[in-house]
């Protein structure tokens, strides 16, 4: 399953290209409405294109992920010509990254206090 929950409070997506890409972003809005203050960490390594449909998705994402803290979204795994999207449209200065998935879930743990 490309969307699944890694624990109680964070759920993994491994993102493809559409039309996989949307099918998966709407399953994770849905759990996502569902889990106030959940962290998610999306794996983008397969996405090799982003159009305006997947960015609009990604910020809807984001805004369910930050509406009620502690709230982190990741994205990590992106390829060269998917962070060319993210820098020519801005949209590096608002999203957070990681190398992986593993830097990712350490993250959120980190500074969700999850650890420790």
């Amino acid at each position: 399953m490309p969307v699944k929950e890694w624990s109680e409070n964070i759920i993994v997506g491994e993102l493809q290209d559409d039309p996989a890409f949307s099918e998966d972003t709407n399953l994770l809005e849905e759990m996502l409405e569902t889990r106030p203050g959940c962290h998610c960490v999306l794996d983008l390594s397969e996405v090799r294109f982003l159009n305006s449909s997947n960015i609009a998705k990604l910020l809807k994402i984001r805004k369910l992920v930050q509406s009620t803290p502690p709230g982190k979204l990741k994205l990590c795994g992106i390829a060269t010509s998917v962070w060319g999207v993210f820098l020519v449209t801005g949209l590096d200065k608002i999203f957070e990254f990681c190398d992986n998935v593993t830097m990712g879930l350490t993250s959120v743990q980190i500074e969700g206090g999850e650890l420790g």
